[in-house]
């Protein structure tokens, strides 16, 4: 893969790209491998994180079945532990590993994402190098509709003025005290809101010490692990996504939905 650099205002930035990868999944087991034309979603995300400017791309997993097939499309590849019970940790494995330094910028892109555009992923990174005193970054997008708005499984996120993260949550925020009532009937009152999207930048510093702390009682109301770093005092950095990434896969559905989207059939198309 070349090496690559990005400029950021006075002075260039390095990342690197590792996707978090696991078999096991409650809705989809082996949803990484399934096929997408002749292709499995891996390959797919990976194609897009290597159209990245990132300097590398790394695929961290603890199964033999994933480095196999990524090592089949050329990938590299990091084998972690097994006890890892998130991306986050799967990635600080890596950075430790491989001997990062703590003020290196690194991408977690979620394994299944193959519709991220390559765009997004250097406008993550961009904005952490271009923000000396932020400790992560991330992306959302605007909600379009009700039905998303109201979506537990659509995360939405509020901000300061300065872009800085203020929370993250499965309910609907903000929420519009006088406009709700009417707004439910007329769609309007999302306007606003914005759904998370989940990408992240990391200085490989914050990343390590996220990773070294316990869970903390918001994340483990919300299920959502990004509050861990907010609770803890982390400057979480949130861009506007000039392109919407589409759905992630979470199930057989999604996988079909998304082949469409990428002009390639499934396997699955002809069972149904």
């Amino acid at each position: 893969m070349r090496s690559s650099s990005v400029e950021v205002t006075g002075f260039t930035a390095v990342f690197r790209v590792v996707i978090p990868a696991r078999f096991a999944s409650s809705r989809f087991p082996g949803k990484v491998l399934a096929p997408i034309g002749a292709r499995p979603m891996l390959e797919w995300v990976h194609e897009r994180a290597c159209r990245s400017r990132a300097a590398e791309v790394w695929i961290a997993t603890d199964d033999e079945r994933i480095a196999g097939a990524a090592r089949g499309f050329g990938a590299r590849v990091a084998l972690t532990a097994s006890t890892h019970v998130s991306g986050t940790d799967r990635i600080a494995e890596v950075a430790r590993s491989r001997g990062w330094s703590p003020d290196e910028l690194v991408v977690n892109l979620q394994g299944d994402e193959p519709l991220m555009p390559p765009s997004l992923i250097d406008a993550v990174a961009l904005a952490l190098g271009d923000t000396p005193g932020a400790d992560m970054s991330t992306a959302a997008a605007s909600i379009e509709c009700l039905e998303e708005f109201l979506d537990p499984n659509a995360v939405k996120v509020v901000t300061d003025t300065r872009g800085r993260a203020l929370y993250f949550s499965r309910a609907p925020i903000p929420w519009s005290r006088d406009g709700a009532p009417a707004g439910l009937a007329s769609q309007r009152c999302f306007t606003g809101a914005r759904r998370h999207i989940g990408i992240y930048g990391y200085r490989v510093g914050a990343l390590l010490r996220l990773a070294a702390l316990a869970p903390t009682t918001l994340e483990e109301s919300e299920k959502l692990e990004q509050l861990r770093a907010l609770e803890q005092g982390f400057d979480i950095r949130v861009i506007g996504a000039a392109e919407h990434p589409g759905a992630d896969v979470n199930t057989p559905e999604d996988l079909v939905r998304v082949a469409r989207l990428l002009g390639a059939g499934t396997s699955r198309e002809g069972r149904r």
